[in-house]
């Protein structure tokens, strides 16, 4: 696996080397050994899979809040995706920074994504799907969202938006008084 670091520290894209023979391909997409090299020593509690109907759907951005913080790897194995990530920890360099990167069945590439930051995505194709890998469990109570669309982040997304949840709209705009988690 290759493990190329993002601006957002503690993030990375992750390239899955692939083998292939006549039959096809093989390629890992976790290994405890790998992933130690990027500090990574957290167990997966928890693995969803999401399917999104249709091109142009933002879901996110969502996060936990401690203790439940968690980290996760998203990777898409139908259709493509803008995946967005936005860091929210209260003393970071890049707090309230974001970064996105399209992640598709065809490439194969997955994010991985540290404690403290907001995530979400918008469909590039019809029928997209994701696998999410998590660290911690969902907790209800301890999620949080912040608005797609916020000025003071101002995330570029590459198509209009075509369908957002009554939650994620009524996610609020950030202020002054938002200090990160």
């Amino acid at each position: 696996m290759i493990f190329s670091p993002t601006p957002l520290k503690g993030s990375y894209i992750i390239e899955p080397e692939q083998f292939t023979d006549n039959r096809g391909w093989f390629a890992r997409y976790f290994c405890k050994k790998e992933f130690s090299k990027i500090n990574h020593d957290k167990e997966w509690v928890q693995m969803n899979h999401s399917f999104t109907a249709s091109r142009g759907t933002i879901r996110g951005m969502h996060y936990q809040v401690a203790p439940y913080r968690e980290i996760k790897m998203i990777r898409c194995i139908a259709g493509a995706v803008f995946d967005v990530i936005v860091d929210i920890r209260k003393d970071s360099a890049t707090f309230l920074q974001w970064f996105g990167v399209e992640l598709s069945a065809e490439t194969k590439k997955m994010i991985y994504i540290p404690e403290g930051f907001a995530h979400g995505f918008q469909s590039l194709t019809d029928n997209a799907e994701l696998l999410y890998h998590h660290s911690e469990y969902y907790t209800p109570g301890a999620e949080g969202g912040i608005k797609y669309d916020d000025a003071g982040i101002n995330i570029h997304w590459p198509l209009p938006v075509s369908i957002l949840s009554d939650r994620d709209a009524a996610y609020p705009y950030i202020d002054n008084n938002f200090k990160g988690i």
